[in-house]
Order: C-alpha cells, then sequence, then structure tokens
C-alpha cells in the first residue's frame, strides 16, 4: 500500500479575489472546477506546472463570516528560484506577514489570512 499527497484544501470567503491572490502572489493557475449542481459549493483546484500537488480552493455560498483559523499554526510552503524578486513582489502586494531573516524565510498572507511560506529553492 502506498499513499501519495494529492491537495490541500483552504476554504474562501470570495473565489474571485482569492483566485487572482494566487495568480499574482504565486503564479498558481487553475487546473480544474466543480460547481455543485444547486450551487451551493465550488471547488477550483489551483496548481504550478511543475509538480503534482495542487491546492483546493472552495467556495461556500451560504458563507458570510470569515473562517476561524485558530492560532493559524498550519500553512503551505513554497520554493522560489528567484527571492528576492518573490520578496520584492509580496512587499508591493502588502502581503507579507511574517519575516524570520535569521533563517531566510518570509510568510505572506492571502485574503482569508492563511499563511503561505516561502523559503529560496536552495534551502
Amino acid at each position: 500500500m502506498q499513499f501519495t499527497f494529492a491537495h490541500n484544501n483552504f476554504n474562501v470567503l470570495d473565489l474571485e479575489k482569492s483566485l487572482a491572490f494566487y495568480k499574482e502572489a504565486l503564479q498558481l493557475t487553475e487546473i480544474r472546477r466543480h460547481e455543485s449542481p444547486d450551487g451551493s459549493f465550488v471547488l477550483v483546484f489551483l496548481g504550478d506546472g511543475k509538480t503534482s500537488h495542487q491546492l483546493e480552493l472552495t467556495w461556500m455560498k451560504d458563507r458570510k463570516e470569515p473562517y476561524y483559523l485558530g492560532d493559524n499554526e498550519f500553512h503551505l510552503a513554497f520554493k522560489v528560484d528567484d527571492f528576492s524578486a518573490a520578496h520584492a513582489l509580496h512587499e508591493k502586494m502588502g502581503c507579507i506577514c511574517f519575516e524570520n531573516k535569521a533563517m531566510g524565510i518570509y510568510f505572506i498572507n492571502d485574503p482569508d489570512d492563511y499563511w503561505i511560506e516561502l523559503i529560496p529553492q536552495k534551502m
């Protein structure tokens, strides 16, 4: 028996805003989507074009209040080949929420306040 990663899920309040964020901030593109027949939810799967791992964004029609993320101790991590350029982009976007310069990493937060770690490719 063998298990392999498939995807992670983030629930989002504004699907279009989240899609625009992930495209601009991380160059993720939509791979596929599933819309429920009754319109109650939409699932959009994003990919990086290099790996098979995907990020699933779930939008629920009736959800109006922000999702409770607890202490936000979980996160996704991305390696980036041009760390300085990524940092400049994210600084311009205003989405850097935490930096650990001693470790050479930083975090951005998406429109729903999920944290995403950025690390240099060579780390």
